[in-house]
């Protein structure tokens, strides 16, 4: 099979499916035989799902040569990150003490990907329990630092770092990721891929690892804005095993406006940037400005850093309560993570409380801003990635003088898209996010859409 085939995204995939060009059981093989040589270069395989990709794969080829046709992904293969249960398979975590660990059922998004004839491929890495228990440093997973296809040398991104390293390095067409606090952007952004965050209960989370029950998201991991549209149709909906969820399916097609969109750009968002980061945003808003209206805007005043923290640190102490005073935590591979979760079981009730009132407050604020435009725009991230044996301290900013809306936009649960729009230090990607109210994934799809018809940036991959 032709090396081209390793970048393609879904929609064209599918074209070459039912144009007889290629067949879902060669696509799987030539997946699976991508993911099992290279993956392990990129630390971004945990488990290679060999004889159920192969199944689904066959499967997938009757019905399609039988007339019956689920849809855009039917026979297209993915990956996904290793915090999602899927039966006769290990679910690690990406942390030791769970690495032999399997469930004897699939999450709901997983179910979901199998109706729509999407065929699993892989169990993607993380970093260990998805970051929660407050890791420093890339090294903090038993399959060791995600690195990056542009440059080994350096980070894929955290918490889902595989999922980002397999989809820049065309090992799979697409995967899922997990964003808590950044865990889908971070690793687009680094990685030069197209990352979406879900509003909080459009897609269920039933059969995936809990870090915290409010903040917890599940999103797709594509080449194009267009693949995470494609998959997020195929994910969102109500699940009764899922008491978050909400009865608010999504549809995507490709749409037919691609300018006279509204869209807010975020007031000092690349102030901390490094200097590519800022000249790269810059460069976005030139090309946006050609078919967008263009506003400044500004957060509300509100503290959220310090709610999203409060909220976080308390569910994750609930959540992993009985692991932590196990002693079992020391068995973590992070040295920071084996001592660190002890501070989330002292988190004052009136704290927990007061953030939560706090947050209600915010996502009002937010929403009623939001609301106004198609979408808000700033910087995905303000660096490009370190190296695999640096700490981030040395170069990310402190979450305080961080991107300014990370926090903001996982309290309120709005969601969120990270595009590539260019190249910084060390010739590493850079990111541009649109973000919008929720339940507006339409919306800040179609401007993210409508800003790869007038960029090459998704088309550029690194020589694997």
């Amino acid at each position: 099979m032709s090396p081209e085939f390793a970048f393609l995204p879904v929609r064209e995939l599918a074209r070459r499916i039912r144009s007889g060009e290629t067949r879902p059981l060669e696509l799987t093989e030539y997946f699976l035989d991508r993911l099992g040589r290279l993956g392990p270069a990129y630390n971004a395989l945990v488990t290679l799902t060999r004889e159920r990709a192969l199944r689904e794969a066959a499967e997938a080829e009757a019905e399609l040569r039988a007339g019956r046709d689920r849809g855009l992904l039917h026979g297209i293969p993915y990956g996904a990150k290793d915090l999602l249960a899927a039966a006769g398979y290990p679910t690690t975590w990406g942390a030791a003490p769970f690495r032999d660990r399997e469930f004897d059922y699939d999450a709901t998004v997983i179910s979901r990907l199998r109706e729509a004839g999407a065929v699993l491929v892989g169990k993607l890495a993380t970093v260990e329990l998805a970051g929660g228990m407050g890791y420093t440093q890339p090294n903090a997973a038993f399959t060791g630092p995600g690195k990056n296809p542009w440059n080994p040398e350096f980070w894929s991104g955290g918490s889902s770092n595989g999922p980002g390293s397999a989809v820049a390095a065309g090992l799979v067409p697409f995967a899922l990721g997990t964003e808590t606090w950044g865990s889908i952007i971070t690793p687009s952004a680094f990685c030069g891929v197209c990352g979406l965050r879900p509003t909080y209960g459009r897609v269920s989370r039933f059969g995936a690892m809990p870090l915290s029950w409010s903040l917890d998201k599940i999103g797709p991991m594509g080449l194009t804005a267009d693949d995470c549209g494609i998959i997020l149709a195929a994910l969102a909906g109500r699940d009764p095993r899922d008491p978050t969820t909400v009865d608010r399916p999504f549809r995507w097609d490709l749409p037919d406006r691609t300018e006279g969109f509204r869209v807010g750009v975020l007031k000092g968002s690349a102030e901390n940037a490094q200097p590519e980061v800022a000249r790269n945003f810059e460069a976005s808003l030139r090309v946006l400005g050609t078919f967008c209206r263009l506003e400044d805007v500004e957060l509300p005043e509100f503290p959220f850093n310090e709610i999203a923290s409060t909220i976080l640190f308390a569910e994750a102490g609930s959540i992993f309560e009985e692991f932590i005073t196990s002693g079992r935590v020391g068995e973590l591979t992070a040295p920071e993570d084996r001592y660190r979760p002890y501070a989330y079981l002292v988190v004052p009730a009136r704290d927990y409380l007061r953030a939560l009132r706090l947050r209600k407050k915010a996502v009002r604020a937010l929403n009623d801003l939001f609301s106004r435009y198609d979408a808000v725009v700033s910087p995905s991230r303000l660096t490009v990635a370190g190296r695999i044996d640096q700490d981030f301290r040395t170069y990310m900013p402190p979450r305080t003088a961080g991107v300014p809306i990370s926090a903001a936009e996982n309290v309120a649960g709005l969601p969120g898209v990270s595009v590539p729009n260019g190249f910084g230090q060390n010739g590493l990607p850079t990111g541009i996010q649109f973000t919008g109210a929720a339940f507006s994934e339409d919306r800040i799809l179609a401007v993210a859409h409508a800003y790869q018809l007038r960029t090459d940036w998704h088309r550029r991959h690194p020589a694997v």
